[in-house]
């Protein structure tokens, strides 16, 4: 029997969260080794199994993946969450790679100056309103089933619930304008697996604070 995927990150979310969320989904067990200082990260380095000298890094199936969205691609096609075809591969595609623009912004916005804050949220949550919940309210208006792509679980409903909790973490009533959105949510959240991962003291990490952000800072020199 093959072993659980081991992951590689220091204790936060940034890239690695998105890969924590697909695993949990497919229902796959996982461990992390979560870095807490420079040192155990320049150790992962002076092994050799970095690519690019630089995380996340997953290992899984004999091999040590890098880079996040190859990551991601090859989760999702492993446990059968990125479609049935090509064409549904392409739409998985559009719609992960929309929702990683907002991803980014809201997973950068602790690292905004005091004084950008006000703005940055501001700008966070406009896009979110104006361009890109809209995308998702219509698709699946015009889709009329329970999820993004076919009519099953995919990549890209796992990656939607997420940037929608997300969303909900800068303003909780980000999503007042967008009703099927809202089921959506509700629906998703209550498959077992994911519901799993919602819980108190699953693998799910919380929103950066003051701490994790220094320990970041300094085990990654940024």
């Amino acid at each position: 029997m093959a072993g659980k995927p081991k992951l590689y990150y220091f204790n936060g979310r940034g890239r690695m969260e998105s890969i924590r969320w697909l695993l949990a989904a497919a229902g796959v067990e996982f461990e992390e080794e979560l870095f807490e200082t420079r040192e155990e990260f320049e150790k992962l380095i002076q092994g050799g199994s970095l690519m690019y000298e630089q995380v996340p890094m997953v290992e899984i199936d004999g091999m040590n993946l890098v880079e996040t969205r190859a990551i991601l691609r090859y989760i999702a096609a492993k446990y059968d969450l990125y479609g049935r075809n090509l064409k549904e591969q392409a739409w998985i595609d559009m719609y992960v790679e929309g929702l990683k623009d907002l991803n980014d912004m809201i997973m950068l916005f602790p690292f905004s100056l005091p004084e950008e804050k006000k703005m940055s949220l501001d700008y966070i949550l406009e896009r979110a309103t104006k361009r890109f919940f809209p995308v998702y309210e219509k698709a699946l208006r015009d889709h009329g089933q329970d999820f993004l792509v076919g009519n099953r679980l995919s990549w890209a409903d796992i990656q939607l619930l997420e940037v929608i909790l997300m969303a909900e973490e800068c303003k909780p009533s980000v999503l007042s304008g967008f009703p099927l959105l809202q089921e959506f949510k509700a629906r998703v959240s209550h498959i077992p697996t994911i519901n799993k991962f919602l819980q108190p003291g699953s693998q799910r990490k919380p929103p950066l604070d003051e701490e994790s952000l220094e320990t970041m800072k300094k085990t990654f020199n940024c």
